[in-house]
C-alpha cells in the first residue's frame, strides 16, 4: 500500500554544473502529472514522464528539474547598429519633450536585442547528467510514499477490526432480537386474551416481524464487504479506487440496519459502525 503524499529532493555538482530534481505529491482522484523544466529541454518533458508513469498510479505530482551553470560557454555579441537607433530615438524624445539629461549607457544596453548570446544546447548531454540525480530522487520519492503507506495500512486495519467487532455484535443479537419479538408477541395477546393463547398466531406474528426487522442478509453482506476490503489492504499494492467502492456498499448496510432497527443497543453500535467506516473512508481517500 501507498500513500498519494510524498516528497524527495536531491541536488548534485558535476562538470561546472548543479542539477537538481524535486518531486512532490499530494491527494487527487486521478494521476496529475506536472513536470517543470527549463525552456531549452522541453524535449525531455516525454521521457521523465515515462518514469514517473511507472511508478506512480495516482496523485497530483508535480517534478521540478533545476539547471545552474557555474560557467557558461554562451557567445555574447552587441547589435551596435541597434544601439545607435535607440540613441538617436530617446534623444528626439529628450529633445521633444524638453529633457536634457544625458542618455545613459545602462539604458541602451537594456533594450531588446542591443545584447545578444548565442549557445548550443546538447539535449542529450544534459540529459546524461540529470537522469541518475532523477533516478535516484524518485527511488527516495517512491520510498517516502511506501513508508506513510505502510502506516496508512496499519491505521486502516486498526479501523477496520472495529468495524468487524459491530458486524460480530450485529450478528450476536439477531437471535436475541427474534427472541425480544416473541416475548413482545406473547405478552401483548396474553393481555388481550389471558390464556387462550393460540401459540400458532404467535409464531405466525413474530415471524411477520422478523420478515420486516431482520438484518440476518445484511450482516452477512457486511462480513462480506469486510472480508473484501481485508484482502485489498493486504494483496493490492494500489487499492484507493476500491476501497471507496467498498465503504460505499458498506454504508448502505450499516443504513439499512439502522433503519430496521429497534433496539437501543443495537442503535448505538451503528453510530459506532458509521463512525468507524467515515474514518475509513477518510483515510482511504490517501491511498494510491
Amino acid at each position: 500500500m501507498t500513500s498519494m503524499t510524498g516528497y524527495a529532493y536531491e541536488e548534485v555538482s558535476e562538470k561546472n554544473t548543479i542539477v537538481s530534481v524535486e518531486i512532490k505529491s499530494v491527494n487527487s482522484r486521478f494521476l496529475d502529472l506536472t513536470i517543470n523544466l527549463p525552456p531549452y529541454l522541453n524535449q525531455l518533458e516525454s521521457f521523465f514522464r515515462a518514469k514517473i508513469t511507472e511508478k506512480v498510479l495516482r496523485g497530483k505530482v508535480d517534478v521540478f528539474i533545476r539547471i545552474k551553470e557555474l560557467e557558461s560557454d554562451a557567445e555574447i555579441y552587441a547589435d551596435t547598429g541597434a544601439a545607435k537607433a535607440y540613441l538617436n530615438a530617446i534623444k528626439k524624445i529628450a529633445e521633444a519633450t524638453g529633457f536634457e539629461n544625458q542618455v545613459s549607457l545602462s539604458l541602451i544596453i537594456s533594450q531588446p536585442g542591443v545584447l545578444n548570446s548565442n549557445k548550443s544546447y546538447d539535449v542529450d548531454k544534459y540529459r546524461e547528467l540529470i537522469e541518475p540525480v532523477f533516478n535516484s530522487t524518485l527511488a527516495k520519492f517512491c520510498k517516502d510514499r511506501e513508508r506513510e503507506g505502510l502506516n496508512m495500512k496499519n491505521d486502516l486495519t486498526e479501523k477496520l477490526k472495529k468495524l468487524e467487532n459491530c458486524a460480530v455484535f450485529f450478528k450476536e443479537w439477531q437471535p436475541k432480537m427474534e427472541q425480544i419479538f416473541k416475548e413482545q408477541i406473547t405478552a401483548k395477546f396474553n393481555e388481550l386474551l389471558g390464556e387462550h393463547v393460540d401459540e400458532n398466531r404467535i409464531m405466525t406474528e413474530t415471524a411477520a416481524m422478523l420478515v420486516k426487522y431482520t438484518i440476518n442478509e445484511e450482516i452477512v453482506r457486511l462480513n462480506s464487504h469486510i472480508a473484501a476490503m481485508r484482502d485489498e489492504i493486504e494483496n493490492n499494492p494500489a487499492p484507493g479506487k476500491r476501497l471507496d467502492f467498498i465503504c460505499q456498499e458498506m454504508n448502505r448496510e450499516i443504513n439499512t440496519i439502522g433503519s430496521k432497527n429497534q433496539f437501543a443497543e443495537v442503535g448505538a453500535m451503528v453510530i459506532t459502525a458509521k463512525d468507524s467506516l467515515e474514518n475509513i473512508r477518510e483515510q482511504s481517500k490517501n491511498v494510491e
